[in-house]
């Protein structure tokens, strides 16, 4: 009797922190991010070493403290990819990172699509946001935009544990 016991409770330990991991990784770290206007949805424009921000509406995020690289946000622009690629920084194999399901307006599959076939184009929005992670921007044909963020070359060396090189900025002190 014992052992079935044992068992019992050791099976119900184990639903009851992979059900505790489940939540925090879809739900529990991530918080809404408050609109900014001028600063949400910004760009690098050639030849730029700031970005500058683009006019839009319908802005939605989500972020969390536990990772750099889990921002998502979704808005609307009026303006054309003809347009954005006149003027800004396409990013260079840009794929989009998936985020919570939860997270209704961005959709990194068919994002992903869109951008193979040439009905969305990825663009720099902010270097370095955080040490070693860039902010990337996507706009469908549609005016649909969608913002991640990715490690960048610093990021991957200071992640990994290779040296950092003299062409990454200053690490910050924490």
């Amino acid at each position: 009797m014992t052992g079935k016991v044992m068992a019992l409770i050791l099976l119900l330990s184990a639903a009851i922190a992979g059900a505790g991991m489940y939540y925090l990784q879809v739900y529990g770290y991530y918080y809404t991010v408050q609109p900014n206007p001028g600063a949400d949805v910004m760009l690098l424009a050639e030849g730029a070493d700031t970005p500058q921000p683009i006019p839009y509406t319908g802005f939605q995020a989500i972020d969390a403290d536990s990772s750099p690289i889990r921002y998502r946000a979704c808005f609307e622009t009026e303006l054309t990819l003809d347009e954005l690629r006149a003027t800004y920084i396409p990013a260079e194999e840009a794929t989009p990172l998936t985020a919570p399901g939860w997270f209704d307006c961005y959709d990194a599959i068919e994002l992903a699509d869109a951008m193979k076939t040439g009905q969305a184009e990825a663009f720099i929005g902010v270097k370095n946001v955080h040490f070693g992670v860039d902010r990337i921007v996507a706009v469908t044909q549609d005016g649909r935009g969608f913002i991640w963020h990715v490690l960048n070359n610093c990021g991957e060396k200071a992640y990994d544990g290779t040296v950092v090189g003299e062409e990454c900025p200053p690490r910050p002190q924490s």
